[in-house]
């Protein structure tokens, strides 16, 4: 195992994991109208996995002999709720591809496997569950949008 690339990649994890602390707590804040009882708290949810993951891969580092990175990246928001899902999709999409290159690069420090691999199925869960938030909210948005029209 190369240390320094996994090193390298765990920080461009942290990086992501920190930009998720930001854009789901702002989407929680400014999320309106009659979804954001539902939606807010989902949001926040989010940013404190995404904070949780961001100290489990900063300690990490540190145990490797790294430094966690102290940036994030920009932030995508918008008070569409369509758009803050489909935004939330491609983040959550984004990190299962981080997590899954970061175990290609500690395909043989198997704890280190199993430690990533823990993180990338609740990656992956996030996925599946803003898949299927969207399916049924542009469903409900094309609906009453063939409402107005007919």
């Amino acid at each position: 195992m190369n240390s320094d690339a996994v090193i390298e990649q765990l920080n461009e994890i942290l990086k992501h994991e920190w930009t998720g602390v930001a854009q789901y707590s702002q989407a929680s804040f400014i999320i309106e109208g009659p979804w954001r009882e539902v939606y807010a708290a989902k949001f926040e949810d989010d940013a404190k996995e995404s904070f949780g993951h961001a100290k489990l891969i900063g300690d990490k580092i540190v145990a490797l002999g790294g430094v966690p990175v102290a940036q994030r990246n920009e932030i995508k928001q918008s008070r569409d709720l369509v758009e803050v899902l489909q935004n939330s999709l491609e983040f959550e999409s984004k990190a299962v591809e981080m997590y899954m290159k970061a175990l290609e690069l500690a395909e043989n420090n198997r704890p280190l496997v199993i430690f990533l691999e823990e993180i990338l199925l609740q990656e992956q869960e996030g996925v599946d569950e803003y898949t299927k938030l969207l399916r049924e909210t542009e469903a409900a948005a094309g609906g009453s949008a063939a409402r107005k029209s007919g």
